[in-house]
């Protein structure tokens, strides 16, 4: 095992990195910027060390500054958390190449799956369904338009070595098409530094199931399930849940497989996952591996009773697995909300600023990963994530009812956040019912801008405080389901 681990990166996968090489005996040293010295994970590690500003291009971006901060604390190995650079070959290589251990898949392995159209291309070739679409990249607008003619309206141009919904477009019709795929090439460009683009056929409203594997250096491969990541905003996750409502037990095996296929296929080594998108006919489709532990992983924990950052360093320290396929057996079900410094009414703008007091939530069955604390400074240079709520329970409608319950309780003043909002989403009806997709969020929005002007009007009414989404029952809402939650289905 590793002497000491760098981890370069922040926020609550820092801490949760820092807690793991604690249990582990390993040492570990924290690489923070200059906005984040007063951070919980800085004090509790084994050493600190600043790599430079607030900006992430100069701290968390900067590849050079981390393998030298590793390098000058006398480390070993490197853990890059998600985000930042953990799906950067050039940095995994750069480690390597000054004797690091970075924890995670090979350069070449990230570089090849990293690049989404040539990924799409050996999943093709190894038998992992994907969605129609290019061959590979294509070259101009016009091809695009030859691409989408042969596969049909409406299609998705997106960034080859995009992600987080970064150089992606709809594209309805083909009159629309030459404008959508310039701008798609301007945001690439500027958010990956590559242009590159390929079109696929937009699957409409999908459920997003992703299947989580891990495989050692010594051959062997598993998968642990799915996770159901369908509830979005702005292409990013806010809820998941794992076992996903449309799946059988068949299914489940029959895509666990696939996902190791696809892994064998590109030589993984350590946590990835693989993503599909699923339409109403239980189809499903390859669209992308994410080489790095997910920001969700804390639902596959619960529901399968493992560690997987643990997991990593054993494995990137050469170690077998510590589990066969046979051994992994779910149970229950697990759902993770993410708690955002945000906006919800105002189109989930990012909301920074101090947090005068932080109540988070606890109780059994209850895990919060957060490096949250009265006086947290929240700022403008990082992703607004500062907490996630997971809750396990034997079946679903129990843990929608703990989820609930530890929404209720969670108290976060001088920000605003998106907590109310996902309250009104645990007592949807088609959140209760699973029957939600990627298209929900759409769906609530309207929903939810109505409910908020009944909820001024009321206030002003009787002189009371605007501004709650709804009150701790969720009861406020006209299509807010009953409470005993049955349309749910209990046994899932």
């Amino acid at each position: 095992m590793f002497k000491r681990v760098l981890i370069a990166n922040r926020g609550e996968i820092a801490l949760r990195v820092v807690r793991c090489c604690i249990e582990m005996g390993v040492e570990s040293v924290v690489a923070y910027s200059q906005a984040d010295k007063d951070q919980l994970y800085v004090g509790l590690a084994t050493q600190a060390i600043c790599i430079g500003d607030a900006p992430a291009a100069e701290s968390y971006l900067n590849q050079e500054r981390l393998v030298s901060a590793a390098l000058a604390t006398g480390c070993d190995a490197l853990h890059p958390g998600y985000g930042f650079l953990s799906e950067n070959a050039d940095f995994a290589r750069l480690c390597a190449d000054n004797g690091i251990v970075f924890i995670g898949p090979p350069p070449q392995v990230i570089e090849r799956m990293g690049v989404k159209a040539a990924a799409r291309e050996l999943m093709q070739r190894s038998g992992v369904p994907c969605v129609p679409g290019s061959e590979g990249t294509v070259a101009s607008a016009e091809e695009a338009r030859q691409v989408a003619e042969r596969i049909g309206y409406p299609v998705l141009i997106k960034a080859s070595a995009g992600g987080g919904g970064r150089g992606m477009r709809r594209v309805g019709s083909a009159g629309e098409l030459e404008e959508l795929f310039s701008q798609a090439r301007s945001e690439a460009i500027a958010c990956f530094g590559n242009g590159d683009l390929y079109v696929e056929k937009l699957v409409e409203n999908p459920k997003h199931v992703e299947i989580q594997i891990f495989a050692d250096t010594r051959g062997n491969v598993v998968y642990l399930g799915e996770r159901d990541c369908s509830i979005q905003r702005k292409n990013q996750k806010m809820m998941e849940e794992s076992p996903c409502t449309r799946l059988t037990p068949e299914l489940r095996q029959e895509m666990g497989e696939v996902a190791v296929r696809a892994a064998r296929a590109c030589g993984y080594v350590g946590a990835g996952t693989v993503e599909f998108v699923m339409d109403e006919q239980r189809r499903y489709y390859f669209i992308e591996m994410n080489t790095r532990i997910q920001v969700e992983h804390p639902v596959t924990e619960m529901v399968y009773g493992v560690d997987l950052v643990r997991e990593q360093l054993r494995v990137a320290a050469g170690l077998p697995l510590s589990w066969s396929q046979d051994e992994l057996v779910p149970r229950g079900h697990a759902i993770e909300c993410r708690i955002n410094a945000e906006d919800p009414l105002r189109g989930f703008m990012p909301c920074p600023g101090t947090v005068t007091k932080a109540f988070l939530p606890a109780g059994n069955g209850t895990r919060v990963d957060s490096a949250l604390y009265d006086g947290y400074q929240v700022n403008p240079y990082y992703d607004s994530l500062i907490a996630k709520v997971i809750c396990w329970a034997p079946t679903r409608l129990e843990a929608i009812r703990k989820m609930r319950r530890c929404l209720a309780e969670t108290n976060i003043e001088g920000i605003s956040t998106n907590v109310e909002f996902e309250l009104f989403v645990l007592y949807h009806t088609r959140f209760l019912k699973g029957t939600y997709n990627t298209g929900f969020m759409d769906e609530c929005a309207g929903e939810l801008l109505e409910l908020q002007k009944q909820a001024e009007k009321i206030a002003a009414g009787d002189g009371g405080a605007p501004g709650r989404i709804a009150g701790n029952d969720g009861h406020a809402s006209g299509r807010v389901a009953a409470s005993d939650g049955r349309a749910s289905g209990q046994g899932r």
